[in-house]
């Protein structure tokens, strides 16, 4: 898979990608991450990536000519671009494993008070938010894309189930996990998990995954068909 990422902070990038998951997928060729300096596609001698609001207001917004020729110049036939904004769709993991079954997919970090409409028109790209919230910038939420696509990619854990296992993979949240020791200042592990019993373990996680689900996130429920 390859990964190209649209910014005009290409710095950020320049380690967070060299650690973990992400780290041993592009050492095992997994994955291609690529990031390119928006301003390399300005034709002023500024290198200018934003302009004044039309109707006015406070802020800056993103030009559109860079950030399409920037797309065109790096998408191919079948590329998904997507544009990381506050206003977009929220990420949910349906959407993650989408994008990690595609060949390409192109990242686009917006800045300021937003990207010209026309941006997203002219290249079809679909608007993604991590949350309700708002950034300085869609750097960390590209960020935070690649972490969560990649861990998708087959090869790239060392046991696949593991992501199977995450919260809201299987429409809830993920169940609760112990390690050593047995107890810690009068907190036993559950006595289910120390029995063998796999049937049973299954089950109480199955349960706990329902419950905590129900008491946390509770709107998980009303689209999962298996609780």
């Amino acid at each position: 898979m390859q990964i190209d990422i649209v910014t005009i902070f290409p710095d950020m990038f320049r380690e967070v990608f060299d650690f973990g998951i992400v780290r041993r997928a592009r050492e095992r060729s997994l994955v291609d991450i690529r990031v390119h300096d928006l301003r390399d596609w300005t034709t002023d001698n500024h290198r200018t990536t934003d302009d004044a609001p039309y109707g006015g207001g406070p802020g800056m917004v993103m030009k559109v000519e860079p950030l399409v020729s920037a797309v065109e110049s790096i998408a191919a036939e079948n590329t998904r671009v997507v544009l990381l904004a506050p206003r977009g769709a929220p990420l949910r993991q349906d959407k993650l494993r989408e994008l990690s079954e595609l060949e390409h997919v192109v990242l686009v970090a917006g800045r300021y008070e937003g990207v010209d409409e026309r941006f997203a028109l002219a290249v079809n790209a679909e608007e993604v938010s991590i949350g309700d919230y708002v950034l300085s910038g869609g750097e960390i939420p590209a960020m935070v894309m690649v972490d969560a696509i990649v861990r998708l990619l087959p090869r790239a854990l060392a046991d696949p189930e593991s992501a199977e296992q995450d919260s809201f993979s299987n429409g809830v949240l993920d169940f609760p996990h112990y390690t050593r020791p047995e107890e810690f200042r009068g907190l036993r592990v559950p006595e289910v998990l120390l029995s063998g019993n796999h049937a049973a373990i299954r089950e109480w996680r199955h349960q706990r995954a329902l419950s905590d689900t129900r008491v946390r996130r509770p709107e998980l429920l009303t689209s999962h068909n298996n609780y």
